[in-house]
């Protein structure tokens, strides 16, 4: 039995959207360089976009740059305080040649009278300035993925006609080697920080021994073992003290051999 033509032209645009959904589904992700302008001409610092498929967001820099990982059909959302929001779609051309703009309309925003106290809940996501349940980076972190980390199989990328040279650049100058130790410097700070709110110094004194000027040290030397940095991230306290009487030991026999 034949199928009527009305019901062929259907099934046959049908299957076209379906097949395209597919394809998008399963598209490569890369990363898509841009620049967040308002009325084509001023670059906006400081801009929120947001891949709302895969949740990473960037912050555009002084010049309005920023590069973002994501795929063909993805849909970036770009907001700030002072601009009204944008979601733009990228395309395939774009997609291809690896570069998107946006321009975003400035906004006139009329606030009420604001008590700010220590109970408020004031943060970015609450005022729907960013959406929420989204990756969360660091500025170290931003940095290094706006410089873009190359490895050898972005090579590939030469068959598709496409080649991110930016990472390249900053592999060959240095700049990505320098971004990811200021990565890891970040991360031990952050480890410093949770650890000096741990315990007091009278602890480290009095029962880990330690003597008042060896306490920074000590506290760097902690964050160095993988095993305590773990638990201060799992906020362990329990492990953390186990760990810390062993760490003490160490660091005080470390010390006398030091000074013979």
């Amino acid at each position: 039995m034949l199928m009527p033509v009305k019901n062929k032209f259907t099934f046959l645009i049908l299957s076209f959207f379906i097949v395209q959904f597919i394809v998008a589904q399963t598209a490569p992700e890369k990363l898509i360089s841009g620049q967040v302008t308002s009325n084509n001409v001023s670059p906006l610092e400081g801009i929120n976009i947001t891949n709302t498929s895969n949740k990473i967001m960037v912050v555009s820099d002084r010049y309005g740059h920023f590069s973002i990982l994501a795929k063909a059909q993805d849909i970036l959302s770009f907001s700030a305080v002072n601009y009204e929001p944008l979601r733009k779609i990228i395309n395939k051309q774009e997609f291809n040649m690896g570069i998107i703009n946006a321009d975003l309309t400035p906004k006139s925003i009329e606030l009420n009278e604001v008590i700010v106290n220590k109970s408020s809940n004031i943060s970015a996501e609450n005022l729907g300035i960013i959406p929420k349940d989204q990756v969360k980076l660091t500025t170290a972190e931003r940095r290094l993925q706006t410089a873009g980390d190359f490895k050898p199989v972005q090579l590939l990328g030469l068959l598709g006609g496409f080649l991110a040279v930016d990472p390249i650049l900053n592999a060959i100058s240095g700049r990505t080697k320098m971004l990811k130790k200021e990565l890891t410097n970040e991360r031990k700070e952050f480890l410093m920080q949770k650890l000096e709110n741990l315990f007091e110094d009278k602890y480290y004194i009095e029962t880990l021994k330690i003597p008042e000027d060896f306490i920074r040290g000590f506290q760097y030397y902690c964050v160095e073992d993988l095993d305590f940095a773990r638990s201060l991230n799992d906020k362990n306290k329990t492990m953390s003290m186990f760990l810390i009487v062993g760490l003490a030991a160490e660091f005080k026999k470390n010390m006398e051999n030091n000074e013979k």
